[in-house]
């Protein structure tokens, strides 16, 4: 099956590139509310199922014993920018747990925020790993294991009790087998598993309404989302897409980016869950298919659907600030 053209990119008058993708919506009962392309091939969904690697730290009380509140939790979720404030807080919480920047196993790496590397590199700094963009998901792996009395060493390992509790959760969620078969290396180390788009959507449907979910679940689920809609700049940082979604409509949507052009969302009032993949791994192909599904899935409110739509098409300029283009939605997301 061909996924279908979702975006095109504009020089003058002309298309000068296009992005094909696939697109599903789905509610908490597994019925389909949109779908575009092939969305039952497998994908690797990456950092844009953060929220459901991080529920065994809620579900487990790892998060009440090392005092998570919001802006923790959402960090937690995150794929942050590497600013200050997201560095601090990461060593912050591994050290409740007595540990510190040398435990973490994600590797290190400069500041994605432009204005904070430049500081990086103009005090002599070298990057460490709480400037990862997982420390974050990397802290709450941490202070899981120690809240379970699991020796943290080698806990990106696949067979470490945290990485055995991720994937049971997720395997969990989206009712796709999870394993060696299906599995690769993300970019912090851990393992990631493939699994068809159809069925990550229905696992944050699920995550948004709790159907079929037990209660402690549920109550998770719904913590950690109301965490990052709280605190959307800990998900991600200054100007950063999930930043922007979930501050367009406070409390409405919950969004989080993965790589290779995967971004997922809920949005919680409605129960409904989306996973998308941008074919050719863009990201700026990805924002704006996020941002098009979500205007048509708040067409009930059209002053919210309009801004949507608005952020979901992006002057392209020059290096003299002058208009060159366009990014816009395309096909059936126009």
């Amino acid at each position: 099956m061909s996924n279908p053209v979702l975006v095109e990119v504009t020089r003058g008058q002309m298309v000068e590139s296009r992005h094909r993708g696939m697109a599903v919506v789905m509610d908490g009962d597994g019925a389909v509310v949109l779908s575009l392309g092939d969305v039952e091939t497998p994908v690797f969904p990456r950092s844009a199922v953060k929220s459901m690697q991080a529920l065994p730290l809620v579900e487990t009380g790892a998060a009440d014993r090392y005092h998570f509140g919001d802006k923790e939790l959402a960090l937690a979720c995150s794929s942050h920018s590497g600013e200050p404030e997201h560095m601090r807080m990461a060593g912050d919480i591994v050290a409740r747990a007595g540990l510190s920047e040398a435990d973490f196993e994600c590797g290190c790496h400069w500041s994605s925020e432009q204005k904070v590397l430049i500081e990086q590199a103009r005090a002599g700094d070298k990057p460490n790993q709480l400037g990862n963009n997982c420390s974050g998901k990397h802290s709450g792996f941490l202070c899981l294991s120690c809240h379970a009395g699991v020796d943290h060493h080698g806990y990106v390992g696949y067979d470490h009790f945290v990485q055995s509790s991720v994937r049971d959760v997720m395997a969990d969620l989206t009712g796709t087998a999870l394993g060696h078969d299906n599995c690769g290396t993300d970019g912090c180390s851990i393992p990631t598993y493939a699994a068809p788009l159809n069925t990550i959507a229905h696992g944050f449907a699920r995550m948004a309404s709790g159907t079929g979910l037990g209660p402690e679940r549920a109550r998770a689920a719904q913590r950690l989302m109301s965490a990052c809609m709280a605190e959307p700049w800990y998900v991600a940082g200054t100007r950063r897409a999930c930043t922007e979604l979930m501050s367009i409509a406070p409390g409405k949507i919950f969004a989080k980016t993965g790589a290779e052009g995967v971004f997922c969302a809920a949005i919680p009032e409605k129960g409904y869950g989306i996973a998308l993949k941008c074919e050719d791994g863009s990201t700026r192909g990805a924002e704006a298919m996020i941002g098009a599904v979500l205007a048509r899935l708040f067409s009930d409110d059209e002053q919210l659907s309009s801004r949507l739509g608005d952020w979901s098409r992006k002057t392209l300029k020059n290096w003299n600030g002058i208009e060159v283009g366009r990014i816009r939605p395309a096909g059936d997301l126009a």
